[in-house]
């Protein structure tokens, strides 16, 4: 067993009390994590990403409940998070009931899902709430049996002194274990001992969806609730100027039309604010349909801005971005220069990527009732916290007057981490004076903005007589982002290292998408490897090995530096190596390989495919993962599967582009997302069984994958893919 500290100082745990049934409600602030790591340290990947808190109770019945703090977007932390919990307090799974908790600041703290981080920043601190609640639990029997606590054993729920044939289950020692101190320390389980962490787990949620019951921000209705819709500029760049709404308020259910200023100035708004619109139109209505028509006939005039970009101008800013030097290195290893002057072979190839939107199957949806002195919202946010300071500040109101509930999402991605449309929701019903449940169509969804951004990214390789990788250059440039993470493979692997960035800033909106950055230079990178490995005459698995190997036992600068670990990076390359028979034959079928680091894990691929009247079908994808102790295995695999369709889907088919400002996308007509045929025939996955502790899992087998299909299509084709989305490359042979 391991034994750890409660917490700092003994204050993380808030309240211990008896319930009104005679049960034990535990409250603990998981933000003081046992391991002792400061606030900066817990948001450093990637910026804004998060710890969190919550509590538990046992009913006298022996019924547990477990607050699931974090925002559900589908990654299933809802069922992962209270397993942990319940694990430590070692009750049976069957006996648990699950509770998404509402945002209270004082209880929880940081309640955010992004980043992959939920699981990776809790997990010390939700095995310390469980086992802590387990601790007093038996102290309370101690007490009443007048035996010695250590003799005391626990199981599925139930305390046994073995020697006087005493037991109780946890309901009936609840009430006096509230009143038992809190422990200084408390053991942890050894991971050989888990019952419940690491076996398959049914979705908490799972029959409710499946059956319609309501759980989604778009399921919400409340008595006299009224709805509500945006008019959005009809391009990036416009202004509201005027409004005439006369002919549409007098359409039947339409109750009003009006500009609100859903940013006034002066307003404090935080950085989930991104994205937002400051002034718009909004169009309130009796239901859905009647709100819809009546946009039609709103007249609204714009300010048109002296400039609009389209889709030929950021493409040629990008490029002439990544022409200019910067103005400093990123990173920079060895005497770049003059190892390519002296390379026996130089390769230099760009990569370009398009903007995305996040397609989430729930478009954007908020229900907001504020009167002058209460403001209630309920619907589907990744950031409620940060939604509730812009509210403080918007609405003018203290945040305790504030409750936000949060709602199960129909998909985030890290669109739902941009909070607008929650500040848009409030706005519209305090000047209604009316509850009502904002929604958008998915035509105000995907054109309203907070688009992965567009990127571009060039990389030089040199090798040596001997075929040796001695000079590598990488230069990333995107909208609004600056793309590159310099510390990564093959940074520190290879004399001679030359990293660049430098961003472009535009009047279309960006935000997080899956897997920020990664999700582009991944593919990209990979590629590249796959291409210099060819000129090196090496197989790509060998080649990446062999430059994993130079970075385990003579690495280029100081290793501490670099953001990964070349032996678990090298671990998921040779389980997929062994587990696909990489070396075999397999007639007509392509084989790409790629690996990448994100998000704290590590994830290596190989995706087999054949050309069908030049579209890709990939038959297999072999996935190997090191992620750490694996939570819930059934959820890690559905998990590691989207996040591989996702990929595929997006580079071979998506993209956003413009005109003038305006989206040319506005529906799934035009916007290309994969389909169930254009999907993985078969998807198999192996996780390393190291026992170290859980890291990222929701987004790191998205940015490989891209560089394993690009791989593959070169093997089918014999052309090199250099643009997304990949289907646009015209010279394709089937």
């Amino acid at each position: 067993m391991t034994l750890i500290k409660t917490s700092f100082n003994r204050r993380s745990f808030l309240k211990s009390t008896t319930l009104a049934s005679g049960g034990m409600l535990l409250g603990f602030s998981w933000l003081a994590s046992c391991k002792g790591k400061t606030e900066a340290e817990l948001m450093q990947m990637p910026k804004e990403w998060f710890d969190i808190n919550g509590f538990l109770k046992i009913g006298d019945n022996g019924i547990v409940t477990i607050m699931s703090p974090n925002p559900e977007i589908g990654q299933n932390v809802k069922t992962a998070m209270p397993m942990i919990v319940a694990e430590e307090l070692d009750i049976a799974w069957k006996d648990v009931i699950v509770e998404q908790a509402p945002l209270n600041t004082d209880i929880f703290k940081r309640q955010l899902a992004g980043g992959s981080q939920s699981i990776r920043a809790g997990w010390q601190s939700l095995r310390m709430a469980g086992a802590t609640a387990r601790h007093m639990l038996i102290a309370a029997a101690a007490e009443a049996w007048q035996v010695p606590a250590k003799e005391i054993t626990t199981s599925n729920g139930v305390l046994t002194h073995e020697a006087s044939g005493k037991s109780a289950n946890y309901g009936e020692m609840a009430s006096a274990a509230s009143l038992m101190e809190i422990p200084e320390e408390v053991e942890l389980k050894d991971p050989k001992d888990f019952h419940i962490i690491s076996t398959d787990r049914k979705n908490v949620d799972g029959l409710k969806i499946v059956t319609g019951k309501p759980l989604f921000g778009l399921d919400q209705k409340e008595e006299g609730m009224l709805t509500a819709m945006i008019i959005h500029p009809p391009a990036f760049g416009y202004t509201f100027k005027s409004l005439d709404a006369e002919s549409a308020k007098a359409m039947p259910g339409i109750k009003d039309v009006f500009p609100i200023d859903v940013y006034p100035e002066g307003v404090e708004k935080q950085w989930s604010d991104g994205g937002g619109i400051a002034k718009l139109v909004a169009v309130v209505g009796e239901s859905t349909w009647q709100c819809m028509q009546a946009k039609k006939e709103v007249k609204v005039t714009w300010e048109k801005p002296d400039k609009l970009e389209s889709t030929a101008t950021y493409e040629e800013a990008l490029t002439e971005l990544l022409d200019t030097p910067a103005k400093a290195p990123a990173r920079k290893d060895g005497d770049f220069e003059k190892a390519f002057k002296g390379a026996a072979k130089v390769i230099e190839r760009t990569y370009s990527a398009p903007f995305l939107s996040h397609n989430t199957m729930e478009p954007m949806n908020f229900f907001a009732d504020v009167t002058a002195d209460k403001a209630i919202l309920k619907g589907p946010i990744q950031t409620p916290e940060f939604l509730e300071k812009t509210l403080a500040s918007v609405l003018n109101m203290p945040v305790e007057n504030i409750d936000i509930m949060m709602t199960r999402m129909g998909g985030g991605f890290g669109r739902r981490l941009y909070g607008h449309f929650g500040v848009e929701a409030a706005v519209i019903s305090k000047k209604v004076q009316a509850p009502i449940k904002l929604v958008y169509t998915r035509e105000d969804d995907m054109t309203q903005g907070t688009y992965r951004p567009a990127y571009k990214v060039r990389f030089k390789a040199g090798l040596d007589n001997d075929n040796n990788l001695i000079a590598w250059y990488v230069k990333g440039v995107g909208t609004n982002d600056d793309l590159i993470f310099e510390n990564r493979f093959p940074a520190g692997a290879v004399p001679n290292y030359l990293a660049e960035k430098d961003m472009l800033q535009t009047q279309i909106t960006t935000g997080a998408w899956r897997a920020p950055r990664s999700n582009f230079i991944a593919g990209a990178e990979q590629a590249f490897m796959d291409e210099v490995a060819e000129m090196a005459g090496k197989d790509p698995i060998d080649f990446r090995l062999e430059l994993f190997e130079k970075a385990i036992t003579a690495p280029v600068g100081d290793p501490k530096t670099n953001d990964y670990d070349p032996e678990r990076y090298a671990g998921v390359l040779k389980l997929v190596k062994e587990k696909s028979n990489w070396n075999q034959n397999n007639g007509d079928k392509a084989r790409g390989v790629s690996a990448y680091y994100c998000h704290n894990s590590y994830v290596a691929q190989v995706l087999e495919l054949t050309m069908d009247r030049n579209k890709p079908k990939v038959d297999k994808v072999w996935c190997a993962v090191d992620c750490g102790i694996v939570i819930n295995p059934i959820s890690a695999r559905n998990q590691i599967e989207g996040g591989i369709i996702d990929g595929i889907g997006h580079a071979t088919y998506s993209q956003m582009t413009f005109k003038d400002g305006a989206p040319q996308q506005e529906n799934f007509d035009s916007y290309h997302l994969i389909r169930n045929q254009e999907a993985p025939k078969e998807i198999e996955t192996f996780f390393v069984d190291n026992g170290i502790d859980p890291t990222g899992l929701g987004e790191p087998s998205l940015p490989p994958i891209i560089g394993a299909l690009a791989n593959a299509m070169y093997k089918a084709t014999g052309k090199r893919f250099y643009n997304q989305p990949f289907i646009l490359e015209k010279e394709v042979v089937g």
